[in-house]
């Protein structure tokens, strides 16, 4: 099993065993003793740095990957997850799905280090509570979830997170629409003459610029959880709250591995910024509608981050399915997959069936 080589250890002082970091205290904290020992974690407001995206698809420099503490790092053959733990623990299920088919990952390079994360702030006991209320409020999910997801297996991990800032500036032409309304003349099926008005479309050519700063432009890097599913718990508030990178957060949690390169991450940020510079364009198109929109952009200034943020992951099988939930472990936001009630689904088409048909009898005998 790979292994990157330990520059800081952890142990607590009263016992030597591992201690883990706690949010809640701010300090590392003996899970089997309860000694709590300072860290001479980063200030508060210290400066996060962002990296040259040009220079860095060009070359990483070596000292500035791994995770600068000794780690063990394992696949999950089902969900391809990559997760990252202190070296202490033993790995038997993968905290993203449930799968027990764990093989060791051997690093053919060390990956690129965080600089930069957020803390876990919702502990886990209200993440329970938090779990429990979103089984009750789901209406067609069956009744026997509550009882048979197994809401104790909730694991906190930190994800992987690129984002880019980049400056830009756009230059769009496009043809505008102005509506204006004419009368028609027409023959109804009785042949009596009839007027109504018809919608036009006058088309003017227009064009424009804008700039916008794109700060912090949000690619998850993780394959645990799916994308979709992530951006319903965000936004994680990078731009404000971050804490430099200190290898004592991690320790006691589990992290997971991008397995989204920056290369494949800034496309895809690309992407993302290229439709939202349409939008914008459009936005500024003058007239009723607009029609052959084109947008020239170029950007400058292009920097990045790779930081860690806060999840608590729940994976349960009901019946042959494994479903995940998962919440943002800084703002609570919680979202998930759920079976389904067929039973209820009928019962509720039904009852809206009956609803309709004694409307139309109610409104049938209005008319007599």
């Amino acid at each position: 099993m790979s292994e990157i080589s330990a520059r800081t250890k952890f142990a607590c002082p009263a016992c030597g065993a591992e201690a883990q970091w706690n949010p809640a205290k701010q300090a590392l904290v003996c899970p089997f003793c309860g000694t709590t020992s300072p860290m001479s974690a980063p200030p508060e407001g210290a400066e996060i740095e962002e990296h040259d995206l040009v220079t860095a698809l060009r070359s990483i420099p070596d000292d500035q990957r791994g995770w600068q503490a000794e780690k063990k790092s394992v696949k999950c053959q089902s969900c391809q997850a990559i997760t990252v733990f202190d070296p202490t623990r033993v790995a038997q299920r993968c905290d993203f799905c449930g799968s027990s088919a764990l093989i060791p990952f051997e690093e053919i390079k060390a990956p690129i280090r965080p600089e930069s994360l957020l803390e876990f702030k919702i502990p886990d006991s209200k993440v329970r509570d938090l779990v429990r209320a979103w089984y009750g409020n789901r209406w067609f999910a069956p009744n026997a979830l509550k009882s048979r997801a197994l809401t104790d297996t909730v694991n906190g991990i930190y994800l992987p997170y690129w984002t880019f800032d980049a400056q830009a500036h756009a230059d769009w032409t496009a043809e505008s629409g102005y509506h204006y309304y004419e009368t028609e003349y027409y023959t109804d099926s009785e042949g009596k003459q009839q007027s109504r008005q018809v919608q036009r479309t006058r088309w003017e050519p227009s064009f424009g610029s804008l700039d916008h700063f794109f700060d912090d432009e949000l690619v998850p890097a993780s394959k645990g959880v799916p994308m979709a599913l992530l951006a319903k718990i965000e936004p994680f508030p990078t731009t404000t709250d971050l804490k430099r990178y200190d290898p004592g957060f991690l320790s006691g949690w589990v992290v997971e591995q991008y397995q989204i390169d920056l290369v494949a991450a800034a496309q895809n940020a690309r992407d993302k910024m290229v439709a939202k510079l349409q939008q914008m364009c459009g936005q500024q198109v003058p007239g009723d509608t607009y029609r052959s929109l084109e947008v020239m952009s170029n950007y400058t200034g292009q920097t990045f981050k790779h930081v860690l943020v806060p999840v608590w992951v729940l994976a349960y099988t009901y019946g042959a399915q494994t479903y995940q939930v998962v919440i943002n472990g800084y703002t609570g936001a919680i979202a998930g997959k759920h079976p389904l009630s067929w039973v209820k689904i009928c019962f509720t088409v039904l009852a809206v069936i009956i609803a309709i048909v004694i409307i139309i009898a109610i409104a049938a005998n209005h008319q007599r």
